[in-house]
C-alpha cells in the first residue's frame, strides 16, 4: 500500500476539528480531516445550543455541525469517516494507519482535535434519557431548567460549580454526594453552602435516572445506610469530570496528570514541532463550543505558519 502524502491532517470532527479545516482550506493547504467515531463531537449529545453565537432563537447542535462540515468542504477540506488506528509522531512525516490499515498517511503536519469524554455513571437509564434531561454540562443546557428542579451528581469543584450556577435558574438543586465531606476547595464548598436552594444528599449514589416517553422525571436514590427513595426531577447532570481522548498520542505529546495535551504560550503548539492540539482536548477548564471554535482557528494558523517556515 502506498502511503499518500498530505500536508495537514485534522483528528477529529467537532467544532475544533471543522474550524481547523475551514482556515487550513482558505489557506490552501488541502487539509484531510477524519472524523473519528464520534461525528460531530460530544456537542450532539445535547438538542439544542442557546449560547452559540449567531444563532437568536438557538441552534441544534447536529444542524450547527452539519453546516460546519459543509462549510469545510464547500472550502476544498477533504472530510472522511474513520478513524486513526495509529499513529507514529517520533519523526517528519508522521506516520498514521487508518482503520486498521485501510489506509496509510504520511503528513506533514497534524491538528488534534480529538476532544474529551465525559464520565457517565454506566447506567442504562442515563443512556436512555441523554439528550432528554440527562447533561454532562450545566452551562450548555441549565437554562432549559429554568424555575425547575435538578439534581447534579459530584462533590468536586467542578460539580459544586455547575450546583451553583444552576441554582441561579433552577427553583432547587439538589447535590448527590457518594461521601459525607466534598472533594472541593473551602471557597467552592462556602459558596455551596451559602446558596439556599441547594440540597445536598451526603452519602448517597444514583440507582436509577426515572423518566417517560418525554424526558427525565426524576431519580431513584441509594443512601449508604441502605435507604431508597426518590426524587422529583426535571434535569440530571453529571459533574464527575471528563477524559481527554489524548491516549492515542501520548506517548510523544505532553499531557498534564489528567491527560490534557500541554500547549506552548498560548498557541495550539505541542512540545512536537509540526503537532498541534485544539478545542476540548487540551482544554480542562472552559469545554465550550464557541472555545473550541477558536482553538481550532488558532491552530490552522499555527499549522499554516509552521509550513511556511520549513519552504
Amino acid at each position: 500500500m502506498t502511503p499518500e502524502n498530505i500536508k495537514v491532517l485534522i483528528i477529529g470532527g467537532g467544532p475544533a476539528g471543522f474550524t481547523s479545516a475551514i482556515y487550513a482550506s482558505r489557506a490552501g493547504l488541502g487539509p484531510v480531516l477524519y472524523e473519528g467515531m464520534e461525528p460531530g463531537g460530544q456537542l450532539t449529545t445535547t438538542t439544542v445550543i442557546e449560547n452559540y453565537p449567531g444563532f437568536k432563537d438557538g441552534v441544534d447542535a447536529n444542524e450547527l455541525m452539519n453546516a460546519m462540515r459543509d462549510q469545510a468542504k464547500r472550502l476544498g477540506a477533504d472530510v472522511r469517516r474513520g478513524s486513526i488506528s495509529s499513529i507514529d509522531l517520533s519523526e517528519r512525516p508522521f506516520k498514521v494507519t487508518i482503520d486498521d490499515g485501510a489506509a496509510e498517511i504520511l503528513a506533514e503536519t497534524v491538528i488534534i482535535a480529538t476532544g474529551a469524554t465525559a464520565k457517565y455513571l454506566g447506567l442504562p437509564s442515563e443512556v436512555k434519557f441523554r439528550g432528554m434531561g440527562v447533561s454532562a454540562c450545566a452551562t450548555c443546557d441549565g437554562f432549559f431548567y429554568r424555575k425547575k428542579d435538578v439534581a447534579v451528581v459530584g462533590g468536586g469543584d467542578t460539580a459544586c460549580e455547575e450546583a451553583t450556577y444552576l441554582a441561579t435558574l433552577c427553583r432547587k438543586v439538589y447535590m448527590i454526594v457518594r461521601r459525607d465531606v466534598f472533594r472541593a476547595s473551602k471557597a467552592m464548598q462556602e459558596r455551596v453552602m451559602n446558596t439556599p436552594n441547594i440540597e445536598i444528599l451526603w452519602n448517597c449514589s444514583t440507582q436509577e435516572v426515572l423518566g417517560d416517553e418525554y424526558g427525565v422525571t426524576g431519580a431513584r436514590i441509594l443512601r449508604k445506610s441502605g435507604e431508597v427513595f426518590d426524587i422529583e426531577i426535571d434535569g440530571f447532570f453529571l459533574a464527575i469530570g471528563h477524559h481527554p481522548n489524548s491516549d492515542l498520542f501520548s506517548k510523544w505529546v505532553e499531557t498534564d496528570e489528567l491527560g490534557y495535551i500541554k500547549t506552548k504560550d498560548g498557541s495550539s503548539r505541542t512540545n512536537v514541532e509540526g503537532v498541534f492540539a485544539a478545542g476540548d482536548v487540551q482544554d480542562p477548564h472552559y469545554r465550550q463550543a464557541i472555545n473550541a471554535a477558536a482553538s481550532g482557528c488558532r491552530a490552522a494558523l499555527d499549522a499554516e505558519k509552521f509550513l511556511l517556515s520549513q519552504a
